[in-house]
């Protein structure tokens, strides 16, 4: 199976260290992949809060280039990405005026051959745990984390059909299985403030604030994320939490493909982790026991 890759502007962007730990994850497992040519923004929040039309046809235009390439399945990583091309593909299915509206502006019938994946989906489903568990070359089960979903990777189950909505356990089972100690919280699927935060700041930092402090309340010392959104706001924010509220977290914000890369030995200095402003190497130097050789985990 050949894959469509769907960066999204994001992972070209600020999110550069999600798209290099991604590439790494999926070459080191020999699933193959080619950027999907020509693509263009999803529209993320701001094209559908404007136009519904505007915010269904950016998506489609996507898969519509895809199918004409001969693809049938799209990876696409980028959380809120994810969100608005299964959406778009819901309510183009669920419609026909409105398909036939995106239809008129691309020219173009969407025959919707085209499946949008998570790679969280693929890696556990494609991939497998057996073989995920077979190219860890690192031991990292000292180390302490929780999986935060957000509030779009499972949402609207309807459009998305992605893991269970409230209490998702795909990225936990795929870092468990890279041997990493995985825990259980409260805040899996809460929104973090996504967009909002340059118009409503102050909601943005407490509801990352809850984020973080029920992390650190279980014993966690790293959060790992699947959505640029998030990480932006749980680790560019991290500072400007601890001084509102006098706190001190320092909690690394991993994205799950660093984690699954670090844990089948690629190097660690070539998948972004120098972009994070809360510094994860005193974590991964601390996690790294001098008195015994780096050994293979089976989870």
């Amino acid at each position: 199976m050949r894959y469509a890759y769907y960066p999204g502007c994001s992972l070209h962007s600020t999110a550069f260290e999600y798209d290099l730990s991604m590439r790494a994850v999926l070459e080191k497992l020999g699933i193959e992949y080619e950027e999907l040519r020509g693509w263009i923004c999803c529209g993320t929040s701001p094209a559908h809060c404007s136009s519904k039309l505007l915010g269904v046809t950016l998506p489609i235009k996507n898969l519509a280039i895809a199918e004409e390439d001969g693809f049938r399945q799209m990876i696409v990583p980028c959380a809120s990405c994810f969100s608005r091309l299964k959406i778009a593909l819901h309510e183009t299915s669920e419609n026909p005026e409105l398909r036939e509206k995106v239809e008129q502006v691309l020219n173009y019938a969407y025959q919707g051959s085209v499946e949008v994946r998570h790679p969280l989906d693929i890696l556990y489903n494609e991939g497998g745990l057996e073989r995920i568990r077979e190219s860890v070359r690192e031991d990292l089960s000292r180390m302490k984390v929780v999986c935060y979903y957000g509030c779009l990777l499972t949402r609207p189950p309807k459009a998305v059909n992605f893991d269970q909505c409230e209490y998702p356990m795909t990225m936990d089972n795929l870092l468990k299985g890279c041997g990493i100690d995985v825990l259980d919280w409260s805040y899996k699927t809460d929104c973090c403030g996504a967009g909002q935060a340059l118009a409503l700041t102050n909601i943005v930092v407490k509801l990352s604030r809850d984020i973080l402090v029920n992390a650190k309340q279980v014993g966690a010392e790293a959060v790992a994320v699947a959505c640029p959104l998030c990480h932006s706001n749980l680790d560019a924010r991290q500072s400007e939490i601890e001084q509102t509220y006098k706190l001190s977290l320092n909690l690394p914000i991993f994205y799950f493909s660093q984690l699954i890369a670090l844990a089948m030995g690629v190097d660690k200095n070539k998948i972004g982790l120098q972009g994070h402003l809360v510094n994860p190497f005193p974590l991964l130097n601390k996690i790294k026991s001098p008195s015994s050789p780096a050994r293979p985990s089976r989870g």
